[in-house]
């Protein structure tokens, strides 16, 4: 394939290596919104989009507009996720979406989700805390691999909401604390704890290599597809 990289930083170098490694060309590597005629000029099969929080939209809307797949793990902008989806459905566009493209971290998902479904009759028992640290160059707080991992709970209906680096004042809230340190490519931990006990599930990254894999992975799956997907569509994970 012809393959796009919007954000050059490490991320996108680390993908550059592994889609290279792959046998795809890649033919555009850019850290700015591109112009329509940049666009035009290479002739993509697909974007793979790791830039920043305030950029992402502009990136992601230019490339379906012009027909050229998205797939995007950049955090930090999902306000906007609703009026993409729907210029995505309007332009017949391909979209794939993931807070992390790791193959663990999402089986690690789905560890969560069942886990959480297991402790719903034990809600008043048990604080739920997630702890992720990542490099002092990462933005967003929390991470939004952690906020797809309390939107798992809260969607099973163990707790009702979630807070962040806060004194917990209700039972029904999912504390969770995130720290930039060094140079920690990704730790996640979410902790179920009573008076009695603990269970804890924790997920660790040794390097980018995992989210450049499943990035590149995800770009080959969705050429000729049309519509919004995820890595469960991408790993054939049941919803």
């Amino acid at each position: 394939m012809n393959i796009g990289i919007i954000g050059y930083g490490k991320m996108g170098r680390a993908i550059e290596k592994i889609a290279k490694n792959r046998n795809h060309n890649v033919s555009l590597c850019y850290d700015k919104t591109p112009k329509i005629s940049l666009l035009k000029t290479v002739n993509l099969d697909v974007v793979i989009e790791f830039s920043q929080p305030e950029s992402v939209f502009n990136n992601i809307k230019i490339c379906i507009e012009n027909n050229i797949p998205v797939v995007c793990g950049t955090t930090g902008w999902l306000n906007k996720m609703e009026v993409i989806k729907k210029i995505c459905k309007e332009k017949n566009g391909s979209f794939l979406y993931s807070s992390n493209f790791s193959i663990g971290m999402n089986i690690f998902f789905e560890i969560n989700k069942k886990l959480s479904k297991l402790m719903c009759p034990y809600t008043k028992d048990y604080e739920v805390t997630i702890d992720e640290t990542h490099h002092l160059e990462k933005i967003d707080k929390p991470s939004g691999t952690a906020l797809s991992l309390a939107e798992s709970i809260i969607h099973n209906k163990m707790k009702k909401t979630w807070i962040l680096n806060e004194k917990r004042i209700s039972a029904d809230q999912i504390l969770i604390l995130s720290k930039r340190l060094g140079n920690i490519t990704g730790d996640h931990n979410v902790i179920y704890k009573s008076n009695i006990d603990k269970i804890e599930i924790k997920h660790e990254a040794y390097n980018r290599d995992g989210f450049a894999i499943g990035a590149v992975i995800a770009a080959e799956w969705i050429k000729n597809k049309k519509g919004v997907f995820s890595m469960k569509e991408v790993l054939g994970i049941n919803k």
